[in-house]
């Protein structure tokens, strides 16, 4: 088992960056909010990692703390749960978020994810509520690495792409773009802007079936 990988940042594409170790370059699938908080290219990098083996392929997914990977780990104990939506999950919501909605039963936040639908929803809050009890809830999971500036071509549009890659609708996906003010700023920093805007709306949904749920007792 691979658990950890430290090396130089060579190649960072969301949700894929490639991480070289002694002239190898090791190819990892990671989740979006791990790329905002990523240094720039040649820099030295320090991601923990959960190695899938399958017939077919060896694939790294990579974390920038213990809490996404044992999250991402249990996510996939999950029936109708693979490694491409537990990805989505942990990009468009961070542990102690997910913890959170598990915890109070909140499904209607967890269907305003990519590809989590009301039965999905539902499977996630009944099988993770035990699993997750005692999470800590208090807040975001912290990067691996501090944060710099990257050169890119195109940050508004690769945004976009790893959004859609993610399993966001490409119309939900411009729309969180939209969203950012995207002057001068990278694609990592456009992702986590529009990842932060769509966490607001989810809260701010929460918030007023709590209102509207209190007003009518």
């Amino acid at each position: 088992m691979i658990a950890r990988l430290a090396g130089t940042l060579i190649l960072k594409q969301p949700p894929l960056m490639v991480i070289d170790i002694g002239g190898v370059g090791y190819e990892v699938e990671a989740p979006l909010s791990v790329f905002y908080d990523l240094p720039e290219l040649g820099s030295p990098v320090v991601i923990l990692t959960h190695l899938s083996i399958k017939d077919d392929s060896h694939t790294l997914y990579g974390f920038a703390s213990e809490s996404e990977r044992t999250l991402f780990r249990q996510l996939l104990k999950i029936s109708g749960i693979g490694a491409k939506l537990a990805l989505t999950i942990l990009s468009g919501m961070d542990a102690g978020s997910f913890a959170a909605c598990v915890q109070a039963g909140d499904t209607a936040a967890l269907v305003k994810l990519p590809g989590v639908g009301k039965k999905t929803a539902e499977r996630l809050v009944v099988e993770m509520r035990d699993r997750l009890a005692g999470w800590d809830t208090g807040g975001a999971a912290q990067g691996a690495a501090a944060s710099a500036p990257a050169d890119v071509a195109n940050p508004v549009e690769e945004a976009v792409s790893a959004l859609i890659a993610l399993g966001y609708k490409p119309q939900d996906a411009s729309r969180m773009v939209r969203a950012v003010d995207s002057r001068d700023v990278t694609t990592e920093e456009i992702i986590g802007a529009g990842l932060v805007f769509i966490a607001a709306v989810i809260i701010l949904a929460s918030r007023r079936r709590e209102v509207r749920s209190a007003l009518a007792e």
